[in-house]
């Protein structure tokens, strides 16, 4: 029996809930978005929130994921969407005002080329017939071909391809399928060049960990994080902790803990952000970020040769060094101590900012803010 386009949503859009669009890093459990499975709440690359039509071409795939509820050994029904059907979908859902955007993924089934092909046409009857001007997030399927990437770039404001594991050693663990270096590198290398060529382009290029799946450390994912913003031009990682799915060879694996992607995206701010580079991100024994603290005052932890410091010289850069201020923060203070001194909690509390994390690691006006924590006093396990 045929499905019509509102099963096939229904189907294909929670099959798409497994790719990350917007960071969770709030270490709160997952619950369903109000909007449905597959009208999703987003954040765009200015900032701004949009619902996108978040939805899988096709649920065929001939990959072997041993984390993926769409691997081809698992036993579900595959459908598909025509072109055309998921494009008129989509313009009917946004003349209804129930979405302003599109997240377009897809399994694969036999070639790549061929199903990029597939997505790059529904994209075009989108852009071109329906005349929508508006976001559009594209995934790039690995090993698809350079014209089919290209012509992602042209159409999409964001590509992306998902990594999930961050070397080729690990990605062995959980597919056999993927060359690490030509299906997927080489691909955001070539998505990077052909952003950089594009007439006034605002298209951004982002990937996807699933953490833990392969076993990987922390190092090992910020360190591929931090390579892939100086070589190939990535706008951002997202991070997925890995959730056991059953009927996969990964169903019996331990879950990710949701505050180790916490501390990943963390990290990743660091990183983006605020300056850090990755030697020097603080690492437990094993190779992860330590639990007890966030990177950031990790990091302080390690370095009470710099704290306190004053807040009424310090620069920029210096006051993004403290736990608790922020790039917004530090801007306000940069200004606002132009015009007086700061010389208590008081002063920084009407800047929103969290002063019980940051009256450890400052001076004001020359003095230790009242009830400052020693530097000396880490929490247990920070030695």
């Amino acid at each position: 029996m045929s499905l019509d386009t509102a099963q096939k949503v229904e189907i294909l859009g929670d099959a798409a809930r497994y790719d990350i669009c917007r960071g969770c890093g709030t270490g709160a459990s997952r619950v369903r978005d109000d909007l449905g499975r597959w009208i999703y709440p987003a954040v765009r690359p200015d900032g701004s929130k949009i619902a996108l039509l978040k939805v899988l071409f096709t649920n065929a795939c001939d990959g072997d994921c041993a984390y993926c509820v769409n691997r081809s050994a698992m036993d579900t029904r595959r459908v598909g969407f025509r072109a055309p059907e998921l494009a008129r979908l989509f313009e009917r859902l946004r003349r209804r005002g129930l979405v302003q955007g599109l997240f377009l993924s897809s399994g694969i089934c036999g070639s790549p080329d061929r199903m990029m092909e597939r997505m790059i046409i529904t994209t075009e009857i989108i852009r071109f017939q329906y005349h929508f001007r508006g976001y559009i997030h594209l995934k790039l399927l690995p090993g698809a071909d350079m014209g089919s990437v290209e012509r992602a770039v042209q159409l999409a404001d964001r590509v992306s391809l998902n990594l999930e594991a961050p070397n080729p050693t690990r990605l062995a663990r959980i597919t056999g399928k993927k060359d690490f270096q030509r299906d997927l590198l080489d691909r955001m290398r070539w998505a990077n060049r052909f952003t950089q060529e594009k007439t006034n382009s605002r298209t951004t290029q982002t990937t996807q960990f699933v953490v833990g799946a392969s076993d990987e450390s922390d190092h090992e994912v910020l360190e591929t994080t931090s390579k892939l913003y100086r070589e190939v031009g990535l706008h951002r990682a997202y991070f997925s902790a890995f959730q056991p799915v059953a009927d996969t060879p990964l169903e019996n694996h331990a879950p990710t803990p949701l505050l180790r992607e916490h501390r990943l995206y963390q990290a990743d701010f660091l990183l983006r952000q605020y300056g850090f580079q990755f030697h020097e991100i603080v690492f437990d024994e094993v190779g992860n970020l330590p639990t007890y603290a966030d990177p950031k005052t990790a990091w302080a932890l390690r370095h009470p040769e710099i704290f306190p410091m004053e807040i009424n010289c310090a620069s920029r850069e210096e006051l993004l060094r403290i736990p608790g201020i922020g790039p917004v923060s530090a801007n306000r203070i940069v200004k606002l101590r132009t015009k007086g001194t700061f010389r208590s909690l008081s002063d920084l509390r009407k800047l929103r900012l969290v002063t019980s994390r940051t009256a450890p690691f400052v001076l004001l006006d020359g003095k230790r803010p009242p009830m400052q924590l020693s530097l000396w006093d880490a929490p247990p396990g920070s030695n």
